[in-house]
């Protein structure tokens, strides 16, 4: 490797684009220079070829040296083998090259053993090499066998050949973009698993004594939240008697447990408590119109309680599912963030944690299994994702039976975007651009760069599995990996149980696209509070029939989003439960206190003292409220008292 950073680098760009300027520029100043044309001759007639090809030789200087490799592809491995220290070696380019090789003149051929060859010769190569080639997709599959049978060569060339180089660039508009850092090539880089997972121990470890990661921020205000940490079991099937074998409903159970399979038979919400609870809205003494877009939200508590005055939901479980993404899917994502953010969580710091303890939500941080790049082979083995999908169940067991009334779904691992795009592109037909949001840096700005790469993933790994199954196993075991299975495992769960789930970012939603065909139930179960302004998140809600309830565009991280519209909608189901009947619909009136007071043997109601003026005003005439807590906020019957009682 060369001083400056790299000894070979690939540059990428679409046609007319730059690429072969910006690949010329980068050998200006090397002392011998062996150009590399791969592009076939062409119709003789074709003028307009024949003068791209003039316009190419008209540009390189004379010290230059030309080399050919139109007649045979393989030859291109040899001339970097033979090249020299002294040499720079310029490629231009690889869709030619690939032309050639796929030409049935020069068949027959193994296209995958010669790029394979020329993988191997670019990092066995003593000169500097610089490669160009255009990137293909980004737009519609070809039409034709050949065509495609062009692209996918191209695009197995194209990531060979970049793993292979030091550097990769792609020009767009004459504009270059490095898409593998020239700088992080310098010295040898960690693999992105151990980085994610070495990450929390050697900030804990620089940390003092009781401190957490997160030891810089100042003490919160508030109480840590109840923080749980479930791990799951080392083995991918559970044996008989395990806890995950215990089934909820009468669903199809064999000897090593509970099995998950389309056309599950769950319970539904009640249909006519939703419709009552919203009707009864319209009676309460409120002095305007009422709750608005809110209704929904009594709407659905009533149904997914079965009663037409529900509660408001007092405990609350937050589930965050922690597991990295391979690939391409991680484009523009910092090397072990979401192990930070992870360990943050289970440390009770945080944006999420300081909202769950605000709500009096406990806080569970669920470790998923990692998906491999979904671009080059499915993301996990079928035994993991039936291992996944329990796991995801129990999690819900677990939570019911502890009592909890309301689930949050969130997720925190690398490329869970991208993920979440491809299951969305394969259940409901989406094209990857119009799905995939835009990637944001640590500094705020927008990497155009990294989102292309993430299009180009989600692109690749749909042609991958253009002719695999589209049932739910098989498109969580290619696309989803191992957070998008464990949340569709908690939304069956959860509804088997009928614990209704907040659902918050790509991750929920895609795992709602996922369950329609385990179980069409699970989305009547489901509620979205706030969209954020994802794409990927409106359209699989317009899929779904998920009204988001707010449009505040929120973006603190799943889960946190959705703790941030919490108290809202506590509130609304209090108020609801609490008020009273207009009394113009037979309801009491509270301004009236005589005749509303109720009858008490308590002589203090007939005790004189109690007209008196209060001698001490520094005594408060009501007690402090207790702090929030897990507990509803009101029930509307016990901790509300009668209309009139408090006038005094």
């Amino acid at each position: 490797m060369s001083l400056d950073g790299w000894n070979t680098v690939l540059v990428l760009g679409g046609i007319r684009s730059g690429k072969s300027e910006f690949a010329e520029s980068l050998v200006t100043d090397a002392p011998v220079v062996r150009y590399v044309a791969t592009a076939p001759e062409g119709d003789p007639e074709d003028t307009e070829w024949a003068t791209r090809l003039a316009a190419h030789r008209a540009r390189r200087p004379g010290s230059w040296t030309t080399e050919e490799t139109t007649e045979d592809p393989r030859r291109l491995a040899d001339v970097l083998a033979s090249a020299e220290a002294n040499e720079t070696v310029l490629v231009d380019d690889l869709g030619g090259w690939v032309t050639v090789l796929l030409d049935p003149d020069h068949q027959p051929a193994d296209d995958v053993a010669t790029i394979g060859e020329l993988a191997e010769a670019i990092r066995g190569c003593a000169a500097r090499v610089v490669l160009v080639s255009p990137e293909v997709g980004l737009s519609l599959v070809p039409t034709t066998p050949l065509g495609r049978a062009f692209t996918d060569a191209l695009g197995a060339a194209n990531r060979a050949v970049a793993d292979a180089c030091d550097a990769v660039v792609l020009v767009v508009a004459g504009q270059p973009v490095w898409l593998k850092s020239v700088a992080a090539v310098t010295e040898p880089a960690a693999p992105a698993t151990a980085t994610a997972t070495a990450t929390a121990p050697t900030a804990a470890a620089s940390a003092p004594a009781g401190t957490s990661l997160a030891d810089a921020e100042p003490t919160p205000e508030v109480q840590l939240p109840d923080v749980l940490t479930h791990t799951p079991p080392a083995t991918p099937t559970p044996e008989p008697g395990d806890a995950w074998a215990a089934p909820t409903m009468a669903l199809p159970v064999v000897a090593t447990g509970l099995v998950i399979q389309p056309g599950m038979e769950l319970p539904m919400p009640d249909e006519y408590a939703g419709p009552q609870a919203v009707d009864r809205l319209a009676t309460l003494d409120v002095p305007g119109a009422g709750l608005g877009v809110l209704e929904r939200v009594v709407g659905f508590a009533a149904a997914t309680q079965g009663t037409s005055t529900p509660a408001a939901w007092g405990s609350v479980r937050v589930l965050l599912l922690h597991g990295d993404h391979a690939g391409g899917a991680v484009a523009g994502t910092l090397a072990g963030e979401s192990a930070r953010r992870a360990a943050q969580a289970r440390a009770g710091r945080g944006a999420l944690a300081r909202l769950a303890a605000e709500s009096g939500a406990s806080l569970q941080v669920v470790d998923t299994p990692a998906a491999a790049p979904i671009e080059d082979q499915p993301a996990l083995t079928p035994e993991q994702v039936e291992s996944a999908l329990r796991y995801g169940w129990q999690l819900a067991e677990q939570a019911a039976d502890a009592g909890v009334q309301l689930l949050v779904l969130g997720a925190c691992g690398a490329g869970t975007e991208a993920a979440a795009a491809a299951v969305l592109a394969a259940t409901a037909g989406a094209e990857p651009p119009a799905v995939l949001g835009r990637v944001i840096t640590d500094s705020g700005e927008i990497d155009d760069a990294a989102w292309m790469t993430r299009c180009a993933t989600v692109r690749d790994a749909l042609h991958r599995t253009r002719r695999s199954s589209r049932g739910a196993k098989d498109i969580l075991a290619e696309l989803g990996g191992g957070d998008v299975a464990v949340a569709t495992g908690v939304l069956l769960g959860a509804t088997a149980r009928r614990v209704p789930v907040l659902l918050d970012g790509p991750v929920g939603l895609a795992a709602g696209m996922v369950s329609r065909d385990l179980a069409g139930q699970a989305r009547h179960w489901c509620l979205l509070a706030d969209h954020g302004g994802h794409p990927a998140v409106r359209l699989a809600a317009d899929v779904l029939g998920l009204t988001p309830l707010l449009d505040l565009r929120l973006d603190l991280g799943e889960g946190a989003n959705a703790l941030v519209a919490l108290p809202l909608l506590r509130s609304v189901l209090a108020l609801a439960a609490a008020l009273p009947v207009h009394p113009s619909l037979g309801g009491g009136d509270d301004t009236d206190p005589a005749g509303d007071e109720p009858e008490s043997t308590d002589p203090s109601y007939a005790d004189p003292e109690l007209t008196e003026p209060d001698d001490d005003l520094t005594e408060p005439d009501f007690a402090e409220p207790e702090p929030a807590g897990p507990g509803p906020a009101s029930t509307g019957t016990d901790e509300q008292p009668a209309s009139g009682v408090r006038a005094g």
